[in-house]
């Protein structure tokens, strides 16, 4: 005879072995190393702190909520001949107090928390201090680092100590650092868990963020910001040094930077009849960059000994490429009104996009032809009027009628055929 019990128990016993995979996986969390909230960094542990405090605000609430709807259904359930049955009651002033108190009060913690901590924790803010004892000396200097996403892999660069690093960061510990990142083609988003939150990497662009790492470690850092095809393999090992440590690891850099490098992917991840992968070493300098520039994945690190103090601020204003007008230049131009029909001769040096650059291949041929050509009168304005003075003026052009295109050639007429200087009197004295 079939036992009637017979077909329950393999329902049990996959009832029990899906709780007993669940207590598998909490156990298995419970032994997780939270870097969130358990960083190396100060600024990353208060904004830790901060997530766990809002936490706990919330569930204030949200605790009592759940175990009084447990409570109310056990309590006045249809079996409970003895739950006291009020179907006129509509309105306590007390419960109204509570409920409305409560919410309010945590609401008003939260809000504070929120403009403490955005005004406190602001990344383009400075920070104050090292640690909860420490203060930062007023004439400390913090070590400034530019950080630049590229297709699919991040650029380091150590302006004070003239190397440059690929998808390997290394810093020191208890010194502050300044962070000013940009991207070179879309946005990105730049994040070490251990040091401080992320903050997005864009093109034409810069951002900032002040951090510190207080112990030595090992961490992780990558882009919370999905780029294309190679972005999942954007991450880079982040290495927190004492002091002698990390000019230890300046010296290795300069050292092993020299020699040359691939810019592409590893050599165990070429497959047979790809071109054949650039290499780079020594300076990393315009034409090094553009090289590095180009798309590819699972780039190992690379070392730069030395690099063009240039080099960043032409990414930001996107005229790395030789011919390319700087943003900066293209903004100084509009300040003073722009050139008027002159401006028009321009536009080719004025396209930043992809496609853009292509115009500007014949310019990489020959650099020197293209900037005498297409920008001399540009760069002669410029070299007249540099930007702002040290009191925050910005003078004058020498020539004003160069600003509205005033006797500038006109295509087609005698006068576009005349010498450069007939028609330019500022590239004549330049």
């Amino acid at each position: 005879m079939r036992d009637p019990e017979s077909p329950q128990k393999p329902r049990f016993l996959r009832a029990s072995l899906r709780t007993l995979a669940a207590l598998a996986l909490m156990g298995a969390l419970a032994a997780c190393n939270s870097v969130v909230l358990r960083p190396a960094g100060d600024v990353a542990r208060q904004q830790g702190d901060l997530v766990v405090v809002s936490t706990v605000l919330m569930l204030i609430i949200i605790v009592p909520v759940m175990a009084l709807t447990v409570f109310f259904a056990w309590r006045y359930r249809a079996s409970n001949s003895a739950a006291e049955y009020q179907p006129d009651w509509d309105h306590s002033t007390q419960l109204e107090l509570v409920i409305w108190a409560a919410p309010l009060l945590i609401i008003i913690c939260l809000g504070a928390l929120t403009w403490v901590g955005t005004h406190l924790l602001d990344p383009y803010r400075a920070i104050g201090r090292l640690d909860e004892r420490t203060p930062v000396a007023p004439d400390a200097r913090p070590l400034e680092i530019d950080v630049v996403a590229l297709d699919w892999k991040w650029l380091f660069i150590y302006p004070e100590q003239g190397v440059a690093t690929v998808n390997e960061l290394v810093v020191p510990t208890g010194r502050p650092l300044q962070f000013r990142i940009t991207s070179s083609s879309v946005m990105n988003s730049f994040y070490v868990p251990a040091m401080a939150g992320q903050i997005y990497a864009m093109p034409g662009m810069e951002t900032r963020l002040h951090a510190v790492m207080n112990q030595p470690v090992t961490s992780v850092g990558f882009s919370a910001n999905y780029s294309g095809a190679g972005f999942s393999n954007m991450r880079f090992p982040v290495r927190a040094l004492a002091s002698d440590g990390f000019d230890r690891w300046i010296g290795e850099v300069r050292e092993t930077g020299a020699k040359p490098q691939p810019a592409g992917r590893p050599a165990d991840d070429v497959v047979p009849g790809d071109p054949p992968v650039p290499m780079l070493g020594g300076t990393l300098d315009r034409t090094a960059y553009l090289t590095l520039e180009k798309p590819s994945e699972k780039v190992p690190p690379i070392r730069f000994a030395a690099v063009d103090p240039q080099l960043y601020d032409a990414v930001v204003n996107m005229c790395v490429e030789p011919g390319k007008m700087c943003t900066s230049e293209m903004m100084a131009i509009d300040m003073r009104g722009g050139l008027g029909k002159a401006g028009i001769r321009n536009v080719s040096m004025l396209a930043y996009d992809k496609q853009g650059r292509q115009a500007t291949l014949a310019a990489k041929a020959n650099p020197g032809e293209a900037v005498r050509r297409e920008l001399a009168w540009v760069r002669a304005l410029c070299a007249r009027a540099p930007g702002k003075t040290p009191d925050g003026t910005v003078r004058p052009p020498l020539d004003p009628r160069a600003l509205g295109g005033a006797g500038l050639p006109v295509p087609g007429t005698a006068q576009s055929r005349a010498p450069a200087s007939a028609s330019f009197p500022l590239l004549s004295r330049n």
